[in-house]
């Protein structure tokens, strides 16, 4: 299944940030969109800035137009304040996007766990994110920081205890 673009991404005017205030938070709302449906589609985690201009996400070579690196760090600003973006290093060169947040993983893993009858029993994190009794659920291959904190807010609801065996990582679910 291939990646369906916006309407916008077409329009030449979508690589300028726009001056006018109202169309410019129209604007930084769609490149928030298109920059999360597409990490989700293609299952990025994480982005390198000085790589990203050279992207898809913000190079349209069809219509010869790129996102400023400016504006893609308004854009990752963006997603910052929305809790879709943390950085990974001061100088905010590579950053881990959250196409969906660990509250939204971690409501997904626990319905599973729910309907799976695995309440009260312990899974390693292996068994979650890559087991084959995970294969056919969305957070199958879910990369271990992001598996972390999604277990993590489910800690902190009272629904799971993370706890570590040996050298590897489990988690007890309530």
């Amino acid at each position: 299944m291939s990646f369906e673009w916006p309407w916008q991404y077409n329009f030449p005017p979508f690589f300028t940030l726009q001056p006018n205030a109202d169309t410019r938070q129209k604007q930084l709302a769609a490149w928030c969109s298109l920059t999360l449906s597409y990490c989700r589609h293609h299952k990025l985690y994480t982005l390198d800035v000085m790589e990203a201009q050279e992207s898809p996400i913000f190079n349209n070579k069809k219509i010869e137009r790129k996102l400023s690196m400016e504006a893609i760090q308004v854009v990752f600003e963006e997603l910052r304040k929305k809790g879709n973006l943390d950085w990974l290093d001061k100088n905010k060169s590579r950053c881990l996007v959250m196409w969906r947040r660990p509250e939204e993983w971690g409501k997904l893993i626990y319905q599973w766990v729910s309907r799976n009858g695995m309440v009260n029993t312990v899974c390693t994190l292996y068994e979650l994110s890559n087991g084959d009794d995970t294969e056919n659920e969305e957070f199958h291959g879910l990369e271990e920081w992001m598996l972390l904190r999604s277990l993590q807010a489910l800690q902190s609801e009272g629904k799971a205890e993370l706890i570590t065996m040996d050298d590897s990582k489990g988690v007890k679910f309530f």
